[in-house]
């Protein structure tokens, strides 16, 4: 019984992490979700952990995307390194998948962005033109935020959401002092990396040649 738990626990990890890199879904939760009702597990127990959902993402993209995964996550770095450099003045900084390298096919770019009030990226976005939708999103966060049922600190802040070539780009606002709170990472709870508009020039600057390199800020 308990190696048939296991099984189903590894072909929903594998479903999910499919849909994950092919169908853009970057909600670990609502993958695993969908994964169990296709495969019929109804019980929590039966569900993967985001951890084991993370790791057969890798190798998803290690095994099915083949030589198409390095140059795709490069496109959508590129294409955060110009949204990060039209945006330079919110101090964005880019996070998630298209950051640590699990980024599936059409996968959304997570960007943070710090400033004084949402009106003002608002504005920002409609004076350059850029159509964009508004939602939220809850984030866990490492110090002050209101606990939800488990105990963790969340932190909920305004989400604009832009529609590119390469996919869907975030961009989260937050308050310009929150620079200093980390956020948590949705597959195992530890910190979430960010790199600023520095430091995603010098990481694209490892993936391509000198001669195609990013000019200087």
């Amino acid at each position: 019984m308990k190696d048939n738990v296991q099984h189903l626990r590894q072909l929903i990890a594998q479903q999910a992490a499919r849909m994950m890199a092919e169908e853009g879904i970057s909600d670990f939760a609502y993958a695993k979700k969908k994964a169990g009702k296709q495969l019929g597990a109804v019980e929590y127990h039966a569900l993967p952990s985001n951890t084991e959902i993370e790791e057969a993402l890798k190798l998803y993209n290690s095994l099915f995307l083949g030589e198409t995964h390095p140059e795709n996550l490069r496109d959508l770095r590129q294409n955060a390194f110009y949204t990060m450099q039209l945006l330079q003045k919110f101090n964005p900084h880019l996070t998630g998948a298209v950051l640590d390298g699990t980024a599936g096919l059409c996968a959304e770019t997570q960007i943070h962005l710090f400033a004084d009030s949402i009106k003002e990226v608002e504005m920002f976005l409609l004076n350059q033109q850029i159509p964009f939708d508004v939602n939220e999103k809850s984030y866990r966060i490492m110090n002050d935020g209101k606990r939800d049922k488990k105990g963790d600190y969340r932190k909920t802040v305004p989400v604009f959401t832009l529609e590119t070539d390469t996919g869907l780009i975030k961009l989260s606002v937050f308050e310009v002092d929150d620079i200093r709170v980390t956020t948590k990472r949705p597959a195992d709870g530890s910190n979430a990396l960010r790199l600023n508009l520095d430091g995603v020039k010098a990481l694209l600057e490892k993936e391509v040649p000198r001669e195609h390199q990013l000019p200087h800020l």
